[in-house]
């Protein structure tokens, strides 16, 4: 965990990327391999995530995956075969140890990054804890998430940005809040694609406007960003979880190829 935390705060830029629900082993495999090595073409750090179940679907009859038990087998085969660290989520405070005997990074879902429960049981695992700012939180109020976390002892944080509400079924992003989460003194991460999302544009699901996802992915590593988050699949379409801004996964390396560029000039200024 030392030497993850260590690479996650080093100079330059990560990616944590994968789908957004696990489908299956076999999608988690056609994903994970390709963009390892993209990465390791351009000296990125590589992260592959995926969640095991969504608790927050905007419709109860949306698929949520596979479930807990499942879903770790096929992270853990995801990080044996690929050889990569896994992320997942938990969205409930007895899930934290279990997921944390095999994924290398747990993530608190940023309608839970108030939760003091959760955040306390993921610190005790002494994983990273990547806590996704809430959409409906100022930047500053991030500062509480970490002490919470930083209580049990542990200090291997990270922050995400995903955007924050405009109104109904609108997300906006304010740059300013890179700097602010910065100061707080953990890496920092950008969610690229669920920044596009509309909450429940659709009705009974989400709607998006992936179209601008290179464009807020530029901005922010421009901005200063450590890290970078996205979700990707084979057939955006036909993806079961957030299909509305998904990124097509043979869009993902040429865009790495820009933001490694922006992430080379930025280290000289």
């Amino acid at each position: 965990m030392a030497e993850l935390i260590q690479t996650l705060r080093a100079p330059g830029l990560f990616l944590i990327a994968g789908p957004c629900v696990i489908e299956s082993a076999e999608l988690c495999l056609s994903i994970a391999v390709p963009l390892r090595a993209a990465c390791d073409r351009l000296g990125i750090p590589y992260i592959f995530k995926a969640s095991f179940d969504k608790a927050n679907r905007t419709s109860n009859a949306s698929f949520r995956g596979p479930g807990i038990d499942e879903g770790l087998a096929i992270l853990e085969r995801v990080k044996r075969e690929v050889g990569v660290p896994v992320l997942t989520d938990v969205h409930e405070s007895d899930q934290a140890a279990l997921a944390a005997g095999v994924v290398d990074i747990l993530q608190v879902p940023a309608f839970l990054a108030r939760q003091t429960d959760l955040l306390l049981a993921c610190g005790k695992t002494g994983r990273v804890i990547n806590v996704k700012k809430g959409q409906f939180m100022s930047p500053a109020e991030m500062g509480n998430a970490i002490e919470k976390i930083r209580s049990t002892g542990n200090d291997r944080i990270l922050l995400t940005e995903r955007g924050t509400f405009f109104g109904y079924n609108r997300l906006v992003n304010d740059f300013t809040a890179l700097a602010v989460m910065a100061s707080l003194g953990c890496p920092v991460v950008f969610d690229v694609t669920h920044s596009t999302q509309q909450p429940a544009g659709a009705g009974n699901q989400s709607g998006g406007t992936p179209q601008y996802s290179p464009l807020l992915a530029r901005a922010a590593v421009a901005a200063g960003v450590n890290g970078l988050f996205l979700e990707c699949h084979p057939d955006p379409a036909k993806a079961k979880s957030d299909a509305a801004t998904m990124m097509d996964l043979r869009a993902v390396e040429p865009l790495l190829k820009q933001l490694k560029q922006i992430a080379d000039i930025r280290a000289g200024w």
